[in-house]
């Protein structure tokens, strides 16, 4: 690993922020799974904080070359980004190749498990950021960047509850990944942290399927 990898964190940082585009993706988001990960590091073993800390730093870096185009997986992308991008900096070889791991395996859609500690942890990380309240409201953020709807109905003129596989909509991503993601925990510290928010993103779930079901209703 390059020498005194701390006193380069300022210029990864600014890199980090050069690359951030979506209002769901943002430097904030970034911050967060960054804390989240050296509190749960805390509860692990042979963490290197080091390399943790750069890995979410950079996690989310091939985001804009997804939002151009969807055929792109911003977690492929994103760590070939930075394997090259920290190799030009002067980071071993070995270092920016376990950055890349982490950075590839982070994402929910995908068939890519994460390997090492700081993966799993990184994995975890970014995982809480998409539970309870927080969750849905980056969720939301993220479907009107998009352009897609909160809701879609069926050809009765129902609403979908998200559970089938209808158009895109916030209804179907909360079935899809919001629901079940709290059962895909690597860490217990992540794990717990998850369940405490569960059921702020069911309630807020139930609530708008129901008020939007029942505006439908009205005579």
């Amino acid at each position: 690993m390059k020498e005194n990898c701390r006193t380069s964190f300022p210029l990864i940082e600014t890199y980090m922020h050069e690359c951030m585009g979506d209002s769901a993706h943002d430097r904030e988001h970034v911050y967060r799974v960054l804390n989240y990960a050296l509190y749960i590091a805390e509860d692990e073993q042979d963490v290197d904080r080091d390399l943790l800390t750069v890995a979410c730093l950079l996690h989310d870096i091939g985001r804009t070359e997804q939002f151009l185009d969807e055929n792109v997986d911003h977690a492929t992308c994103g760590a070939e980004k930075a394997r090259l991008w920290l190799s030009a900096q002067g980071y071993a070889d070995e270092f920016c190749v376990a950055v890349a791991h982490c950075i590839e395996t982070h994402r929910y859609r995908s068939d890519k498990p994460p390997r090492s500690m700081a993966a799993k942890i990184l994995f975890d990380a970014d995982k809480l950021d998409v539970c309870g309240a927080i969750g849905i409201a980056r969720t939301i953020s993220y479907k009107t960047q998009m352009a897609e709807p909160l809701y879609s109905l069926d050809g009765h003129g129902g609403i979908h509850d998200g559970s089938v596989e209808e158009a895109a909509s916030f209804l179907r991503e909360y079935k899809y990944k919001l629901e079940k993601i709290y059962d895909k925990f690597y860490t217990k510290r992540g794990a717990s942290l998850a369940k405490k928010r569960q059921a702020a993103a069911r309630d807020f779930y139930e609530s708008l399927l129901s008020e939007v079901r029942e505006c439908y209703q009205l005579e």
